[in-house]
């Protein structure tokens, strides 16, 4: 159980016996995801890094916290599959649209459109929560394909950093689910 209730109308309620099923895992619970500790985020561009969160590589998706501490660029790219994000601080958009994401924005994602992030100057870091379904489609001034990031370079990308910083590169295996 977590912490002990106090006053809630729950209190004396009793956890589920046997609430996983067979072969099921464990959630992942990862207190204070969104740290400001630097070896957590995995530079996925010069200016933006990138805290992995969970990883499933059966469906090459994964959900991370992506940080700017000042004014960041992630290259022009398209996902052929949805992608959702929540900004906690900061503020970010897409060069291709008319709106700027602060905290507490969400932001949905359609498969197929192209768009170059941005993160802007602020008075706090940009990090924004994002779940990540499919490969990022790196793409030209043109739109063009040029190549493609998936889960399995995710994975690459996180290990080598985590295994840099001293955190082990296993780390990222306890986010796999």
């Amino acid at each position: 159980m977590p912490e002990q209730a106090a006053d809630e109308f729950w209190k004396n309620l009793r956890p589920i016996e046997n609430s996983f099923k067979p072969d099921a895992l464990p959630e992942v619970h990862i207190p204070g995801a969104a740290t400001d500790d630097d070896r957590y985020y995995a530079p996925f561009t010069g200016t933006v890094g990138s805290r992995p969160l969970w990883i499933n590589v059966k469906d090459n998706s994964w959900s991370d916290i992506l940080r700017a501490k000042e004014a960041g660029l992630v290259n022009r790219h398209y996902h052929p599959h949805e992608v959702f994000a929540y900004t906690l601080s900061g503020k970010w958009g897409y060069l291709e649209r008319p709106w700027t994401a602060r905290a507490g924005d969400f932001v949905y994602e359609a498969p197929g459109e192209g768009h170059t992030l941005v993160a802007y100057e602020s008075d706090e870091p940009m990090k924004t929560l994002f779940i990540v379904k499919g490969p990022l489609i790196w793409l030209d001034e043109h739109g063009e394909p040029t190549g493609y990031f998936d889960v399995h370079d995710y994975i690459a990308m996180c290990r080598a950093h985590y295994e840099r910083v001293g955190i082990g590169a296993d780390h990222v295996d306890g986010l796999f689910r």
